[in-house]
């Protein structure tokens, strides 16, 4: 078995001189890849001063989608496992192990472990928490994680279970899949592209899982702030993005409920002050409409496969804002189904 733990690095010299010691110290078994997105600090250099690190050398800033693309196709076929994690993250000791044993059951293609916060440590991380879903309107949202409101641990979630996507922020993924499926779909640049690469293998039966017993800490936002327009604007187009390909049902009827409710939350920001989330919004609708014919090719492409995938039944929306049902373990379990 060989497994390949694969770091994508932008600028992000301050993370691995902060979070890398971490890794090298906790993944005995493993090779330690760092790909460069063509970083203008002085990442290289650190690297390559790491004699337990292995370098490659991306010719741009591909984002993070591209990114993973390039660097993991110059590793095809020799490696049966990658874990995709990001810079900011400090791994646990044995956080590996249980993550590989999860990866032998059968139909299993990515896990990840519990990601919590590196600067409140007792918290759950928003990237991920204990694993994540999608509800029927393809609102992502976590165990441990339900819009802006972030859990406590308290072991409430520490059960190993299937989930409908695993965070890129730390992932295990079979590596034989992710280049079967034609890895992330760059189109996406970052955010949402793992959501997507999940449900396409989802939709040929592969499942996901959590692995709580394997826990690693998250500075998050790291390269882009959570709360920043350009994250907003990556969020809108991507999630819808993500319909047209992978929606199994009347796309337009879908699409024009999920551009709607959109809508309402574009006026929300206006009305806060937020002119630029407003835009951000708009301008992930105009990107939908000029890319929506390569994205309804690539569905034609996908729509073959059919297998049926977890998702939450629910709208998460109204169980949050209506319902106040504002912690995972409050949702209706019963909605979380195939």
């Amino acid at each position: 078995m060989k497994l390949a733990v694969v770091i994508l690095n932008y600028n992000g010299k301050e993370h691995l001189e902060t979070y890398i010691d971490s890794v090298i110290r906790y993944s005995n078994g493993a090779d330690i890849i760092v790909a460069d997105n063509a970083s203008e600090d002085d990442s290289i250099g650190f690297i390559r001063e790491k004699d337990e690190l292995i370098l490659i050398e991306n010719s741009k800033n591909y984002g993070f989608a591209g990114g993973y693309n390039e660097a993991l196709t110059k590793l095809e076929g020799h490696y049966d496992y990658y874990i995709l994690l990001n810079s900011d993250i400090e791994v646990t000791e044995n956080w590996i192990g249980p993550l590989i044993k999860e990866m032998k059951k059968d139909k299993v293609a990515a896990c990840q472990p519990k990601i919590k916060n590196v600067n409140s440590k007792e918290q759950f991380e928003h990237a991920g928490a204990a694993g994540g879903y999608l509800d029927k309107n393809y609102f992502p949202f976590c165990r441990g994680r339900i819009l802006s409101e972030i859990e406590i641990d308290k072991g409430q979630y520490d059960s190993s279970q299937e989930i409908t996507w695993t965070s890129g922020a730390a992932m295990l993924i079979r590596a034989d899949l992710f280049h079967k499926s034609r890895g992330f779909d760059a189109d996406f640049f970052a955010h949402m592209e793992e959501v997507d690469l999940c449900l396409r293998l989802g939709h040929m039966g592969y499942k996901f899982k959590v692995v709580p017993e394997s826990v690693v800490y998250h500075l998050g936002g790291g390269t882009l702030p959570y709360n920043s327009p350009q994250k907003i604007y990556l969020n809108f187009r991507n999630s819808l993005f993500m319909i047209v390909k992978n929606h199994k049902g009347f796309l337009l009827p879908m699409l024009y409920k999920r551009m709607c409710i959109d809508g309402i939350a574009a006026f929300k920001f206006l009305f806060e002050g937020k002119i630029g989330f407003f835009w951000k919004v708009f301008l992930a609708h105009v990107a939908l409409y000029k890319n929506f014919g390569r994205l309804y090719r690539k569905r034609k492409i996908l729509i073959k496969h059919n297998e049926p995938i977890v998702f939450y039944k629910g709208n998460i929306i109204t169980s949050y804002f209506l319902e106040k049902r504002k912690t995972f373990s409050k949702l209706n379990k019963r909605l979380i189904k195939s």
